[in-house]
C-alpha cells in the first residue's frame, strides 16, 4: 500500500518517489540483509527518536 499513505495498493506510489512502497521495502531489507518484517519494525521504532 504505498506504505506511507495506507491507500491499500502495495505498489503505487501515485508519481511520487517519495512515498514509501511494499518494494522499497524489500529492497531496504534485502541492502540490511534482514527481512521485510524486520525493516517494518526498525523503521516504527526510528520514527519517535528523530
Amino acid at each position: 500500500m504505498c506504505l506511507s499513505c495506507g491507500c491499500g495498493e502495495p505498489n503505487n506510489d501515485h508519481g511520487n518517489s517519495a512515498n514509501i512502497t511494499a518494494q522499497d521495502m524489500q529492497n531496504a531489507a534485502q541492502a540490511a540483509d534482514i527481512s521485510p518484517q524486520q525493516a517494518a519494525e526498525n523503521i516504527q521504532s526510528g520514527v519517535g527518536t528523530g
